[in-house]
């Protein structure tokens, strides 16, 4: 069975981007007689605490474009024991890692589609040498990948191959989100992901992760990046592109719906009335501003 989800993060309003990702995931797990899951993820403490209330408002400008979802709602910050027992048996494929974010960027090389490899420098550690910098710096968890190369299946791009670095696991007391997300798709039985298509750079670390588990790996659906009217990804500087901004649910689906090349459709009825054989959309950057 299909079954897709969407993974928003609490920490500041959906905007017209969010929504069309949202809206194309809902249509294709429909579309294919599948399920619709929802997982906050909330794992980020201080910022879903400076945004108060906005988890409630995003639930609520789904639902208010008929974006329903199956079963109850899963939130990454109840799931932390999962994180540590899983966590707990990689211990023999984890490592410290003492670097900074500036000195991994000064190493390394320009990144491609956000992210950044990792050159290996704390691989190579001696213990004497660890246990200096543990005095120092509270380390990372790195997970060791051997420089492994990975495919990944996305319904737009086709077969994609990445080399999969060695990326971090957990900073401190913060799972992170390659890790947490890997951890709940197998959980939840996800077997398609939608999602803009910036992301598609890490699709090849959360697939390998994913067999590594002993899950399988989803099929991936990148859509295209909605711009502002400066060709750059959505931001606050465009303004209220909030459903609310934007003029509400009647306004805004139409938009929505065309941004996806079904047409103006007026609702989720019509919408998937109009979706095409496969499961093909528009894929590339676009502004609906």
């Amino acid at each position: 069975m299909h079954v897709d989800r969407y993974a928003p993060s609490p920490t500041a309003d959906l905007h017209l981007g969010n929504l069309r990702t949202a809206l194309a995931g809902w249509l294709l797990a429909r579309h294919a007689g599948g399920r619709w899951l929802m997982r906050v993820e909330d794992l980020d403490a201080a910022r879903v605490r400076a945004a108060d209330g906005a988890e409630s408002r995003q639930l609520a400008d789904l639902a208010a474009l008929g974006l329903t979802w199956d079963g109850d709602v899963v939130r990454q910050s109840e799931r932390t024991g999962l994180y540590r027992d899983v966590l707990a048996g990689l211990r023999d494929r984890v490592y410290e890692c003492f670097c900074t974010r500036r000195e991994i960027a000064a190493a390394g090389s320009a990144p491609h589609d956000d992210v950044r490899p990792y050159p290996g420098t704390c691989l190579r550690l001696t213990e004497r040498e660890r246990s200096r910098l543990r005095d120092e710096r509270v380390p990372a968890l790195r997970i060791r990948a051997d420089g492994a190369e990975q495919d990944v299946v996305d319904v737009h791009a086709g077969r994609v191959r990445g080399i999969v670095d060695d990326f971090v696991l957990a900073r401190g007391d913060q799972f992170a989100y390659n890790f947490a997300v890997v951890v709940d798709d197998i959980a939840m039985g996800i077997t398609h992901i939608t999602r803009a298509g910036d992301l598609l750079g890490s699709a090849p670390r959360q697939a390998w992760l994913t067999r590594l588990l002993g899950g399988t790996p989803a099929t991936y659906a990148h859509v295209g990046v909605v711009v502002g009217a400066d060709g750059k990804r959505l931001a606050k500087r465009d303004g209220p592109l909030t459903l609310a901004g934007a003029g509400g649910p009647a306004r805004v689906f139409p938009r929505l719906a065309s941004s996806l090349g079904l047409g103006p459709c007026r609702d989720t009825d019509e919408a998937l009335a109009a979706m095409p054989p496969g499961q093909g959309f528009w894929t590339s950057r676009i502004s609906i501003t």
